[in-house]
């Protein structure tokens, strides 16, 4: 202390020297930057992006399956199948493996950045509300924060989804391979908008935007499930759980959403449909039941529960483990 007063003492202008714009602007930014993304952690991004990829390249010809199925509506040019294996094998014997993986391109980037952006979103989000409070989030806020979270995914991600609709939809066994629309993901992106413009990269928006409940159900029931489990087990409510306690947390949480919420998907996938054109949702709706009732909005619901349920619990352990890691990784450093 004595050191300290005996120091001397620099004179202080009574009217200190102002700051320049260019200082104010820098430290302005540092302080806005760092309120924003104090919650925001790229460790979410990494892991929801790589438990999309291995999950989509795993299961990928049943999400072909699912996606023939929901289109299925008596169109003459359309291959009939009698069952999911039926369409499997009648795709092998046609075009081999090439043809399960048709839109796989497409799909990977699509499934990889939605799972990642989606994880990004979904727990800054939640960060942010949870800031400050000693309680954890009411089922409403999970909800609330999920579909905020699908919202915004949506809006990055929504041509890759029209682009992998149109790839799938590419039928080899009645169009020679020669005369196929498109040839790939980027050339299926550029004449898309060369000939439908933004609106044809758009299509199926609508009804995607009223998919964000079904990302928002299975994220909701998620998490409760997960914090209803480690109270029952006394355990902390963040507590890490093992890969077998993750998979039946994410297998009830995905069966519950999809028995939920599967309609939309097929009006989405008959609007990206190239072969038929609608006015709109509600004229898919109408088409729909007229033509086939209420069982035409549950055209492909088994492939798609046996494609998104495992591939659900993939994503949601590659997810908790890989975060986890990354998490523990960046405390150790």
């Amino acid at each position: 202390v004595a050191a300290t007063a005996s120091r001397p003492t620099p004179a202080v202008s009574a009217d200190p020297e102002p700051m320049t714009g260019q200082g104010q602007s820098a430290s302005g930014w540092s302080a806005w930057s760092s309120t924003i993304f104090r919650h925001v952690h790229y460790e979410n991004l990494v892991a929801g992006v790589t438990g999309g990829v291995l999950s989509n390249l795993a299961l990928h010809p049943l999400d072909l399956v699912k996606i023939r199925f929901a289109v299925s509506d008596g169109l003459e040019l359309r291959p009939k199948y009698k069952g999911i294996l039926h369409c499997l094998t009648t795709i092998w014997k046609l075009d081999g493996l090439r043809g399960l993986y048709q839109g796989v391109t497409p799909n990977v980037w699509g499934a990889g950045l939605s799972w990642g952006l989606y994880f990004f979103f979904y727990n800054a989000i939640k960060s942010y509300k949870t800031e400050g409070r000693a309680e954890q989030l009411e089922a409403t806020e999970y909800l609330i924060s999920a579909a905020e979270a699908g919202a915004m995914t949506l809006c990055i991600t929504n041509p890759l989804w029209v682009t992998k609709t149109r790839l799938m939809l590419q039928y080899d066994g009645v169009v020679n391979a020669s005369q196929r629309q498109y040839k790939g993901m980027f050339d299926t992106l550029v004449k898309i908008y060369k000939y439908e413009g933004v609106r044809g990269l758009y299509k199926g928006f609508v009804p995607g935007l009223f998919g964000t409940s079904h990302g928002a159900l299975q994220f909701m029931a998620y998490e409760l499930l997960k914090l209803k489990y480690n109270q029952h087990t006394n355990r902390l409510p963040e507590a890490q759980l093992s890969t077998v306690e993750y998979i039946s947390v994410a297998a009830l949480s995905k069966i519950f959403a999809v028995a939920a919420t599967y309609p939309y998907q097929v009006i989405r996938a008959r609007l990206q449909d190239q072969h038929m054109f609608y006015n709109g949702v509600l004229d898919v709706m109408t088409k729909t039941w007229r033509k086939e009732g209420i069982s035409g909005f549950y055209k492909g619901i088994a492939p798609n529960l046996i494609r998104v349920t495992p591939a659900c619990c993939i994503t949601f352990v590659v997810y908790e483990n890989v975060s986890h890691f990354l998490l523990g990784l960046e405390k150790t450093t």
